[in-house]
């Protein structure tokens, strides 16, 4: 997409769950290329917005568009990482194959033995552009944190996506690995002229590649 476009347009949008209105009144836009930080206190609904942009959930009220159109699930044109959760030792599945899920993780059945080699070589690639290449090749399981992150990164940057969604990818690492996560979404992102939104509870970090902040406190919305 062209830089600056408009991918994401919400107008008077309001989430809840049941009965109870968790924000409303939400009016923004997400463009092309640019890297926006999604702040504000647990529980004040930043993963419901998430999930009305996947399309996992619908709003309360308001208009969601992407691309012109309404939420849909399972788009590759937006890419996704959610909250980490602690990988078991015994988990044997290897990077490659687990990355290869973000382009057939729709799909039943063995696939073609041409198709499944052009889908292990997409991974390995998507692997590699997050400086993950040397993991291909081994268990999840044996994996330390920092590593699973790239893993998960590759997988959702794999389908070669507009939009990537990332929900408190930077839970649990130390500053160090904080920092190296941040430089590589924002490097990936300038290069493939991706969308970013970033849960996070501490801007501080994401201060040198941040264009914009969103904020969600006390059932609504704010941009600057």
């Amino acid at each position: 997409m062209t830089k600056g476009s408009v991918i994401v347009e919400a107008n008077n949008l309001a989430a809840s769950y049941a009965a109870k209105v968790v924000w409303q009144d939400a009016t923004f836009n997400i463009k092309a290329g640019e890297f926006i930080a999604l702040l504000g206190p647990n529980g004040a609904g930043k993963t419901t917005l998430i999930r009305l942009l996947l399309g996992l959930y619908k709003p309360a009220a308001g208009d969601l568009r992407i691309f012109g159109s309404l939420p849909t699930r399972g788009t590759s044109r937006v890419g996704y990482v959610p909250q980490r959760r602690p990988v078991d030792s015994e988990v044997r599945i290897e990077a490659v194959e687990f990355v290869c899920l973000g382009l057939n993780g729709t799909k039943w059945g063995i696939g073609l033995p041409r198709k499944t080699r052009d889908e292990r070589e997409q991974a390995i690639k998507a692997l590699k552009e997050v400086g993950a290449g040397e993991l291909a090749f081994r268990s999840l399981g044996e994996l330390s944190g920092g590593e699973l992150q790239r893993v998960f990164l590759a997988q959702a940057l794999v389908g070669k996506p507009d939009l990537l969604l990332l929900d408190e990818p930077l839970a649990n690492l130390d500053i160090r690995r904080e920092t190296e996560l941040i430089h590589l979404v924002s490097e990936v992102a300038k290069s493939q002229n991706i969308a970013v939104l970033l849960i996070a509870h501490d801007i501080n970090p994401l201060l040198p590649v941040v264009d914009r902040i969103m904020y969600i406190v006390n059932g609504r919305v704010a941009t600057g």
